[in-house]
């Protein structure tokens, strides 16, 4: 078991940044390939970004890419989302999750067992 604990989110104007960090629980955080999603109202929640175990290979949505990194710190038991140049459709409850093996697909919510309660990130026009 893993407990996944998020924090960093808030308001921001739209052009800003914000870095989100998730701590997880485990004595084995690098056996845990680690992940972002995010879910806005009235949406289903969707794929934002993940990273390997090692840190080493790195996936992001589309609609993210050049704006936001995704990176771990394995000594640290944290990874981080640093968010740039972030728009109003960037306004989401963000989620932490991680995954303790590779099940076909870093970009579906299946392969993780283990989420956060989430974090709020506003993004005013």
């Amino acid at each position: 078991q893993v407990q996944l604990v998020e924090s960093g989110g808030g308001l921001v104007q739209a052009g800003g940044s914000l870095r989100l960090s998730c701590a997880a629980s485990t004595r084995t955080f690098s056996s845990y390939a680690m992940a972002w999603f995010r879910q806005a109202p009235g949406k289903e929640r969707e794929f934002v970004a993940a990273v390997s175990w090692s840190g080493g290979s790195t996936y992001y949505t589309d609609s993210v890419k050049g704006r936001f990194t995704i990176s771990r710190d394995n000594a640290k038991n944290t990874v981080y989302l640093q968010m740039k140049s972030l728009k109003p459709e960037d306004t989401a409850v963000y989620y932490c999750a991680a995954a303790s093996y590779y099940s076909g697909s870093y970009y579906s919510e299946s392969m993780y067992s283990y989420w956060g309660q989430g974090t709020q990130v506003t993004v005013s026009s």
